[in-house]
């Protein structure tokens, strides 16, 4: 799998010693920062990170290619800069993405030092793009060497990438029973109107550029591993040399009478999406279940329905995630939306008039007025195909990899949702996670191994979820904590949860305290240690410094402009992260190995409010 071609850009990028089409400011003095900090600086009104590193300065650009977060307000560690708001991570001497959930890489810009100031220079051909696409290979002649790709998610997507980005020559395939090119996914529960060409992750163009042949509306029903086949719905067989199985998973439907009845939906396609936001405006709303998309879709109904009604088998939202604090708050900010609640309940019958819903029978016997019912509680691997194959399967038919992605045979890999992996921040303990970065994560681990890179997967988890425009950031993986320290207030809906095993952090949640998840996930990524004493890192440390300028002489921050950070109306609008005004915990550039990330006031739960997660699986 070692044949090349030379590489292809979909963005072109200038000639270095070409000046006459470069614009150069002087953005600052060569003492304004020191190693390991960093700030934004503008050229020709482009928005600029500038860091610091070994006496070292280097400039990218600013705004994350994800969704267009402000870097600047993020956490520096080495030679890498996490995401404020969804953890991706750039090196800030070259751009190049190095963590999900992003895709693209960022512009590079020329530094100079001169008469102790610091020069910018920025291609005026270039000054426009945000992004970067990392440079791809595509096929080369003669080489047969087919690498099949079931399944149309992150997982196959950046698998496809990948090997280009590595300059592999031979065939790629994706196949997926979708009617969609790649697409993201995230935004389905969040702007629910969403159209196709919104959300796709890359245009058709951009396939055929590479040499990437995308299948559409075609279904694995088998794998045989010996004659290295798979064989599809409409009677096709497709060989393949590596094969990565990333088919996900579908939404679970509810076990009772009148399920088929009108306007009845479950949420797994845009087609979906946009039947179920058409379907309840001005209608009575029912959900069932209080996952994150089942509360993202309340969140996003509570301005369009005449009514949206929660019911959960638990007590609380989040129980078996975030636990009972963080779902008392997110209760508490739907309920002052007039989304009403019914908890340890569960349906038991639909009732349905002309053939569609009406009401909602609940096991307590409460009957509840429906025009529509949205269930959301839970899902099933897609994994019946591989039945009769030797690829092995768990007693949940999820799929069971090792740290190369890797199943039980040889050349086969697995990815995605279906796949049950070893999670090296929790000592690799069997995990399945079924969340957007870590798909993206496993298709690039799996891809690398496919060309005998040996590389194992060692991504952070990190995951946020949207309540009325407002982001909780989770990372980490907290099953099985015994202890939270929280700080901040609930109440004020500004609060940082650090959640405790075996006296270390093992996970952390966020509301309104960024880059707080993003220093602990890149805590988590050094393989540093946060213990418990440190979680309860107490507010009279911070209390004793009377401003901000105590604050940077205490940690080496310098004074930076006082300048209004430059939002990107692309992260604000798009519905999965509203900004969150929440740029104010701390001001300073943050280094992911102090703590000042900890500075609001703690407060200690007491282990009645606390819950096992033994069982929790997202």
């Amino acid at each position: 799998m070692s044949a090349t071609k030379p590489p292809r850009e979909e963005f072109p990028e200038s000639d270095p010693e070409d000046t006459s089409e470069e614009l150069t400011e002087v953005v600052c003095l060569e003492s304004d920062l020191q190693d390991g900090q960093m700030m934004e600086v503008e050229v020709g009104q482009h928005s600029v990170l500038l860091s610091r590193t070994e006496g070292e300065y280097s400039a990218i650009g600013n705004q994350c290619t994800h969704y267009g977060a402000p870097l600047s307000q993020g956490v520096i560690s080495g030679n890498t800069v996490r995401c404020p708001w969804h953890g991706a991570c750039f090196n800030i001497h070259t751009g190049d993405l190095e963590e999900y959930p992003g895709m693209d890489c960022l512009p590079c810009h020329k530094v100079k030092i001169q008469n102790n100031k610091v020069y910018v220079s920025v291609n005026k051909k270039t000054l426009k793009q945000e992004k970067r696409v990392k440079r791809m290979g595509a096929a080369v002649a003669g080489v047969t060497h087919t690498v099949l790709l079931l399944g149309g998610g992150a997982a196959s997507l950046i698998c496809a990438e990948t090997l280009r980005q590595e300059n592999f020559g031979g065939r790629i395939i994706m196949v997926t029973r979708d009617d969609l090119l790649p697409y993201d996914k995230t935004r389905l529960s969040k702007v629910m109107n969403v159209e196709n060409d919104s959300i796709l992750l890359r245009r058709s163009e951009f396939f055929y550029q590479h040499d990437i042949e995308v299948w559409l509306r075609k279904e694995a029903v088998s794998v045989d591993t010996d004659m290295k086949t798979v064989a599809f719905e409409d009677g096709s067989v497709q060989s393949y040399d590596h094969l990565l199985i990333s088919t996900g998973c579908r939404a679970k439907g509810l076990d009772v009478p009148g399920t088929k009845l009108d306007n009845v939906r479950m949420l797994e396609t845009p087609e979906d999406a946009r039947h179920i936001h058409t379907a309840c405006l001005g209608s009575d709303v029912v959900l069932v279940g209080t996952s994150f998309v089942g509360m993202e879709v309340a969140s996003y109904l509570v301005d369009k329905a005449s009514s949206v009604t929660v019911i959960g088998s638990s007590e609380l939202p989040y129980q078996n995630t975030l636990g009972r604090e963080i779902g008392k708050v997110s209760m508490m900010m739907l309920t002052e939306q007039n989304v009403k609640f019914y908890m340890n309940e569960n349906v038991t019958e639909i009732k349905g008039v002309d053939g569609k819903v009406k009401e909602v029978v609940l096991k307590s016997g409460k009957v509840i007025p429906a025009d529509v019912l949205i269930v959301g509680i839970g899902i099933k691997p897609n994994s019946e195909f591989l039945r009769g194959s030797k690829i092995l399967t768990d007693s949940k038919n999820f799929v069971p990899v090792d740290r190369y992605m890797r199943t039980n045979v040889p050349g086969v890999f697995c990815g995605g949702d279906l796949a049950t992996f070893p999670l090296a921040m929790a000592k690799n303990r069997p995990v399945n996670i079924g969340h957007w970065q870590m798909a993206q994560a496993h298709g690039r681990i799996a891809a690398l191994n496919m060309l005998d890179k040996q590389i194992e997967l060692s991504s952070v988890p990190f995951y946020w979820t949207v309540l009325l425009g407002k982001t909780i950031r989770y990372t980490g993986f907290g099953e099985g904590y015994t202890d939270i320290v929280m700080k901040g207030a609930l109440e004020d809906r500004k609060f940082l949860a650090l959640y405790i095993k075996n006296d270390e952090v093992v996970a952390a949640a966020s509301l309104n305290y960024d880059p707080a998840a993003s220093a602990v996930a890149e805590r988590f990524a050094a393989g540093k240690v946060i213990t418990k004493k440190e979680a309860e890192y107490a507010k009279t440390f911070c209390s004793s410094f009377s401003s901000r300028m105590d604050l940077q002489r205490r940690f080496s921050f310098p004074e930076l402009p006082q300048k209004t950070p430059q939002v990107n109306t692309r992260g604000t609008d798009q519905g999965n992260d509203a900004c969150d005004g929440s740029f104010s915990l701390p001001r300073f550039p943050l280094r992911s190995d102090d703590l000042s990330w900890l500075q609001l006031s703690k407060t200690r739960l007491p282990s009645s409010l606390l819950l096992d997660t033994s069982a929790v699986r997202r």
